[in-house]
């Protein structure tokens, strides 16, 4: 084992054994090398008159550049575009996410965190936690209800063993006690990486005040029955809270809440901020103890380093000037204003009851999209025929769940919608 890697695992180990039995092999493994990046910034900081380290090319004291690239992009400076970012991120995006972070959650205050790590969305942001904590059959603990890729993820590149929990009791709240169930099946396991989604892909609901209690209770719990939890906050739809939920990440209140739990808040500009094809995402750590975020952090830039090295830098330029906007309040607030009256239509068209024999709706609350449980109709099946016989496209999950996403259609349009799907259940019902 490199000699870097055991001085960041003593490290973690002196202050909190617990995260370091969390990790995977790999994550034991794992490391920032002392080499060209680690020169390259300590030459930026000193070599005052020749820097002959960056593997880029540069010209009059600017990055090279190919004007009719840069005429297109007439607003930005070369040097916030085209030299490679750092491979933790742009330090004043970094800092600006952290600050935006302190004032959507509350809950944070007071509370010790990394600052958040810039990676290639949320998608690569999972992978790099995947390969940090998941060994081959590790549990990895999460409803039901559940985005596929998190399969891919963790279970087909790291051969995790998925350990499911109903999502809704049957009285149509969060399941938290299934969650406690599901986490102390694997007790003998010694650890499990819970994963949760809020708001949820692909129901749209988050915990209320109660249920987001309850699970920081419940977690507490397990942990004090001696196992050892990574639990992930995916939060890419964070911010969109229409209605009774709690109006902040859950990560901020599982955070150092016990010494046998690591908090990790995985997010991104990707859906907050309407940016999706420019992939920048951030990871962040909590932990009450500064060498254990200081030796992960390392250990994350050593999976960054060995994989895409950086991620893009006019993505990063991008966010950070909308950060900085006077207008990136306001405009943020009319696209949510857009999502919630969607939200609120899809609620009032199905309570209406004009479906109630073709399908029941799972509780939501945010997010982008909705669950229809059907009755009597094979849920693959009414996809196909929506999409061949009505030009209708949606999403099946299993034998009997449709996933609306209203996040596509204008408010509008969606009795129009429901409609067709109804017309389409009715046509194989017959």
């Amino acid at each position: 084992m490199n000699e870097i890697a055991q001085t960041l695992n003593h490290q973690i180990q002196q202050e909190n054994p617990y995260v370091y039995e969390l990790l995977s092999t790999l994550g034991k493994n794992l490391y920032y090398p002392k080499g060209i990046l680690t020169q390259t910034a300590e030459a930026k900081q000193q070599a005052y008159r020749f820097n002959a380290t960056i593997g880029i090319a540069t010209e009059k004291d600017q990055p090279m550049f190919l004007p009719l690239i840069q005429d297109t992009l007439f607003n930005y400076e070369p040097k916030d575009l085209y030299p490679y970012a750092p491979p933790a991120g742009k330090p004043e995006l970094r800092q600006l996410w952290r600050e935006k972070m302190l004032i959507e959650n509350p809950s944070l205050k007071d509370k010790s965190f990394s600052n958040p790590i810039v990676t290639n969305a949320l998608t690569h942001g999972l992978s790099i936690i995947s390969d940090l904590f998941i060994d081959a059959n590790d549990p990895l603990v999460l409803p039901d209800k559940l985005w596929g890729n998190y399969n891919f993820i963790f279970g087909v590149r790291r051969g995790a063993k998925t350990v499911t929990f109903p999502f809704y009791t049957e009285e149509g709240t969060l399941n938290t006690t299934g969650m406690k169930e599901a986490l102390l099946s694997k007790k003998d396991h010694g650890k499990a990486v819970l994963l949760l989604n809020f708001p949820n892909n692909p129901t749209g609901y988050t915990p209320t005040e109660l249920e987001a209690t309850e699970i920081v209770e419940a977690l507490k719990e397990v942990a004090d029955q001696g196992m050892n939890l990574v639990v992930i906050s995916d939060d890419a739809y964070f911010g969109l809270f229409y209605e009774d939920s709690i109006q902040e990440s859950l990560f901020g209140r599982i955070s150092s809440i016990h010494p046998r739990i690591l908090a990790i808040k995985v997010d991104g500009a990707t859906k907050e901020e309407y940016l999706w094809g420019f992939r920048v995402g951030f990871i962040t750590y909590g932990s009450e103890f500064p060498a254990v975020l200081d030796a992960l952090e390392k250990k994350t830039l050593g999976i960054l380093r060995g994989t895409i090295s950086s991620a893009s830098h006019p993505a990063q330029t991008f966010v950070l000037t909308a950060l900085k906007s006077t207008e990136f309040q306001t405009q943020r607030l009319q696209k949510f204003e857009i999502l919630k009256k969607r939200a609120c239509k899809v609620k009032q068209i199905l309570d209406h009851g004009d479906y109630n024999d073709a399908w029941d709706y799972y509780p939501f609350n945010s997010g982008y999209f909705m669950c229809l449980k059907l009755k009597g109709v094979d849920a693959e099946a009414l996809r196909v025929h929506l999409l061949e016989q009505y030009g209708v496209g949606v999403i099946s999950l299993g034998e009997s769940d449709i996933r609306v996403a209203f996040s596509c259609v204008e408010e509008e349009e969606l009795k129009d919608l429901f409609d067709l799907i109804y017309q389409g259940y009715q046509d194989l019902a017959k």
